[in-house]
């Protein structure tokens, strides 16, 4: 009988710790779930909290491996984005050589990084995660060429980071030729380049550097010493907006170099339009090449747009605009038709780009006072000064420019796909 005992007291023994370590499990877990459900939470000071999910349910948002492609009815420009520090950012400052000081955010003292690590999730598919060795697989002995201003420098920029750490050093280089950078893969005999021309058509303003004047002047019926660069690229990427929204009117000629007058700049942007598509279809051999149009990149200058009854802008904003639909006054409607008008009475086909609306959400991830101005970082002084110094139209790198380019990349593989 006492043996008996003695073994059900040492079985309790036994017991008692890992009861106790239950117990202890289940009380830190319940803490820890209240205090995300708490809106003390750290999580929602951070990130804010997160849209209303289906069933009433608030939650936070997580991370969804994506497919390998995208499908017939999958419409990737419609979805929110989704907090991913776990497979994003896709490339860090430090790890590419090719980004300048215009992008670089961190290394300007931005003091968060908050805006690396948002991923943009469609609603209903998914986008193929990039993938560097397929893309140069896709660019072999091809090339792409970005055209537009220096946003569109900055998804160029971006396109580079993401393949160039799969290549090999001294089988890669950057070449700069004004107006145009060229970066090389030599393995592939692949090139990405970009070209600068704000307004597409010819302007006073198409020098690579040196292209701020006080009075901006449009050649709205003249491309061709643009369009000679571009003649037999098999892919090209163009964009054109922010340059053309300085002022309503603008200064151009149409017909005589000599006539110059003042357009409204919504006219001025249709009949630039019109040369642009006449010289694509003049140029272009759709069975070869391929076209992209990337719509507007939105500015965020006003925040009582997205917070009522502020005075500020996009310094010191820390994550995006969730749980509802935006569209602020840095988007312009009236170019969206016109652009789409023009892609519709093409006699080629020419792949729009809508990335507007993604990255209205992204009220965080400019450059505010950590790009440049002008060719130099910020002083102190101006610093001190975001209302007036804010650069609430350049977007970070890494950050917003990649998704766009992970969108072109879903593009341009499922054609590869379908006809490889």
């Amino acid at each position: 009988m006492q043996s008996l005992k003695s073994l059900f007291d040492r079985k309790i023994q036994t017991l008692f710790p890992l009861v106790l370590y239950s117990v202890l499990l289940l009380g830190t877990s319940r803490l820890v779930l209240d205090s995300l459900r708490s809106e003390n939470s750290y999580v929602f000071k951070v990130y804010g909290r997160p849209a209303q999910g289906q069933g009433g349910r608030n939650k936070l948002p997580m991370a969804v491996l994506p497919e390998d492609r995208i499908g017939e009815d999958c419409n990737v420009f419609e979805g929110k984005w989704v907090w991913d520090n776990v497979s994003y950012p896709l490339y860090e400052e430090e790890s590419c050589p090719y980004l300048v000081k215009q992008t670089t955010c961190q290394r300007n003292g931005r003091p968060d990084s908050f805006y690396k690590n948002w991923r943009w999730q469609p609603h209903r598919c998914n986008i193929p995660r990039f993938d560097p060795l397929t893309l140069l697989n896709m660019l072999r002995n091809k090339r792409m060429m970005f055209i537009g201003d220096s946003l569109q420098r900055g998804q160029f920029e971006s396109m580079v980071c993401l393949v160039q750490s799969v290549i090999p050093k001294g089988k890669k280089s950057l070449q700069r030729i004004p107006p145009m950078k060229i970066f090389k893969a030599e393995e592939f005999n692949a090139s990405i380049e970009y070209y600068w021309a704000p307004f597409i058509v010819e302007s006073i303003s198409d020098h690579a550097t040196n292209h701020t004047v006080h009075k901006r002047m449009v050649r709205l019926d003249s491309i061709a010493n643009h369009g000679k660069h571009w003649q037999g690229v098999d892919i090209l990427v163009f964009e054109s907006y922010v340059w053309w929204m300085h002022k309503p009117l603008i200064n151009a000629s149409y017909g005589s170099p000599d006539s110059v007058k003042e357009y409204n700049v919504t006219t001025a942007y249709s009949l630039a339009l019109e040369t642009w598509s006449s010289w694509l279809e003049s140029n272009i051999k759709q069975e070869t090449q391929k076209v992209f149009f990337m719509s507007m990149s939105p500015t965020h200058l006003w925040s009582w747009e997205w917070r009522p009854g502020t005075d500020e802008n996009c310094f010191n904003e820390s994550y995006p605009i969730q749980g509802r639909p935006y569209w602020g006054s840095g988007s312009n409607l009236e170019i969206m038709k016109l652009v789409h008008d023009a892609l519709q009475k093409l006699q080629i086909n020419v792949m729009l780009l809508n990335i507007t609306q993604l990255s209205e959400y992204r009220k965080d991830a400019h450059t505010s006072l950590y790009g440049e101005r002008r060719g130099k970082l910020l002083t102190k002084e101006q610093r001190a000064n975001p209302k007036s110094f804010a650069d609430c139209i350049h977007w970070c790198l890494p950050g917003v420019p990649d998704a766009w380019n992970q969108i072109l990349y879903s593009y341009l593989l499922k054609d590869y796909q379908n006809f490889s």
